[in-house]
């Protein structure tokens, strides 16, 4: 399959700012929200519905690509189901049992005093109110389905169709990419990313659905921002771990 000029161009321009532009805008904006975040009670929910906002158009693009583009259709970025309801229901179940063993480690380090593991990287991230749970709930949801559409199905499906790659090396290219959009994070946080995402695509490469993976990513990134131990400000203004872990 060799795409059409039009979806080449559109292709190389998501790829473009997936690769650069993406990243460099979230460390910008992470590095904004802890300087002002103790000042702007409303910097928080700005910078989640921009993120929100910016990854619902990258998707639309994803879709506007396959739209273009007549070798390509839904199913072939993933967006068809494939699994059994109990092999669906039966991962799900596994992965909350584990990610409830997470959060039961994670507070029992904060109540000893001791940062839970990986936090550092995603500190800011954590909501302090309920307004802010919201708006964490609501870039969970948003990142679990639109980054499986855009990093998972469509830039494995570009770099089969456009580039002639390998699905196994496409896939790598793209994971390449979903970890760049994760620079704020710093390296710690980006291994942690490049596993998951390690996970999620070989999830993808076995089942050919991105159901399983959206529903995954959301409730990974949902046990993530609202499930941790809750950080608070000292009277320095600097943010740690609440030793209760309550919000």
């Amino acid at each position: 399959m060799s795409f059409t000029p039009l979806a080449l161009v559109l292709s190389a321009v998501l790829v473009g700012y997936l690769a650069v532009v993406s990243p460099l805008l979230g460390k910008r904006a992470y590095d904004r929200l802890a300087r002002t975040r103790d000042l702007d009670p409303t910097a928080y929910r700005r910078m989640f519905a921009f993120w929100c906002a910016e990854l619902w158009v990258l998707a639309a693009v994803a879709l506007l690509i396959v739209a273009v583009e007549p070798g390509l259709d839904a199913a072939g970025i993933g967006l068809v189901v494939k699994e059994p309801p109990s092999e669906i229901i039966g991962m799900i179940i596994g992965f909350l049992v584990a990610a409830t063993f997470s959060v039961l480690v994670f507070r029992r380090s904060a109540a000893r005093g001791g940062a839970a593991p990986g936090l550092e990287a995603v500190v800011h991230l954590l909501p302090r109110t309920t307004a802010e749970r919201w708006y964490a709930a609501g870039l969970s949801v948003t990142a679990g389905v639109t980054e499986e559409i855009v990093y998972r199905g469509l830039l494995i499906a570009v770099g089969t169709g456009a580039l002639g790659l390998s699905e196994e090396v496409a896939a790598l290219a793209a994971l390449t990419v979903f970890v760049a959009g994760h620079f704020y994070q710093g390296w710690r946080g980006m291994f942690t990313v490049t596993l998951i995402g390690f996970a999620l695509t070989a999830l993808y490469l076995r089942t050919g659905s991105l159901l399983l993976p959206i529903l995954l990513h959301a409730l990974i990134d949902l046990r993530g921002l609202l499930l941790s131990p809750n950080p608070r400000r000292e009277p320095a203004g600097e943010p740690v771990v609440n030793p209760a872990g309550t919000r």
